[in-house]
């Protein structure tokens, strides 16, 4: 078969591997290469950098519209095209050109979670489990039959991106399933999505990263976990601006206003919510690096007189 990948990000590499270990990669497509770091330096995704030290022929087009697009796609004959985290909309005379069709790697239980940020959305909602579903793309935002899926629990303490390290293996574990399938001539049977429970991903914004204390304590210790590592949640403490690496919601009866500096101690430090408290444990002071509670309460002699957390 004539495979063609399309990705961008980390997330699509184990996916891009898969396919090129299990039939072949014909041709990549990626995002054009982006300034990054300090320097602003010209820098390729890492798909492209995985089809470079491939030998893949790479493409990247600012745009999938036009029929030069859809002609340069067919020029390479492709029976089955794999879109992961790719970052453009492919229109319908992208996805009419291969034999087979277009193939979507997606990190959630469609139809919940449609959009740009299911794996941070899921732990901020509080959700107990997610996953990984092989679908067949149509024009809807993530809309199309489900081939193939694999469930997993979300751990009680796992941040946003340990979550996306272990969804980018188990996507590539379903896309591996479905080309065995497709390779043995069985073509996975194209289950349509319910209408009920879907639920929309949006893009992920920095200006989410300030912790509201007013919420309850619940709400942003999931919150504190989806956004690491990006954006990185951050709150005022004491006067400081601290961004929040790791912190644990605490079911502590109090009659503070929400912000206030319950206790800081070895153990964390505890801020008063609209309901409960929030334990926080790793921190980062303005460009600093990440430090525990306890280096955090040493720095800050000036809190008087000096409060414990048990």
């Amino acid at each position: 078969m004539r495979i063609v990948f399309a990705g961008t990000p980390d997330f699509a590499v184990p996916s891009l591997r898969a396919a090129a270990d299990r039939l072949g990669v014909v041709a990549v497509y990626t995002q054009p290469d982006r300034p990054a770091g300090r320097g602003r330096v010209l820098t390729p995704s890492p798909v492209k950098r995985e089809a470079q030290a491939r030998g893949i022929e790479v493409f990247q087009p600012e745009r999938l519209r036009g029929p030069e697009a859809a002609e340069a796609l067919r020029e390479l004959r492709p029976d089955l095209m794999i879109v992961v985290a790719y970052g453009l909309l492919l229109p319908q005379s992208i996805l009419d050109v291969p034999t087979w069709g277009c193939w979507n790697v997606h990190a959630s239980l469609l139809p919940r979670w449609r959009g740009a940020a299911p794996i941070q959305r899921a732990i901020e909602a509080g959700d107990a489990e997610t996953g990984v579903c092989l679908m067949q793309m149509e024009r809807g935002l993530d809309t199309g039959p489900v081939l193939l899926e694999q469930r997993t629990p979300i751990g009680a303490h796992e941040t946003g991106g340990e979550l996306h390290d272990r969804l980018a293996a188990l996507g590539a574990q379903v896309l591996d399933d479905g080309l065995g399938l497709l390779r043995a001539g069985i073509r996975p049977v194209p289950r349509p999505q319910p209408d009920e429970g879907a639920t929309y991903a949006r893009k992920l914004d920095k200006a989410e990263a300030r912790l509201d204390w007013q919420q309850p304590a619940s709400a942003l210790a999931d919150r504190v976990r989806a956004f690491n590592p990006w954006p990185m949640a951050e709150g005022e403490v004491a006067g400081e601006r601290l961004r929040v690496h790791a912190a644990t919601a605490l079911p502590l009866a109090h009659a503070a206003e929400p912000g206030t500096l319950l206790a800081a101690g070895r153990q964390g430090i505890d801020i008063a919510c609209g309901e409960g408290a929030l334990r926080i444990r790793t921190l980062q002071r303005p460009g600093g690096k990440a430090i525990t509670a306890a280096d955090w309460v040493n720095a800050r002699r000036d809190l008087v007189p000096p409060v414990a957390a048990s």
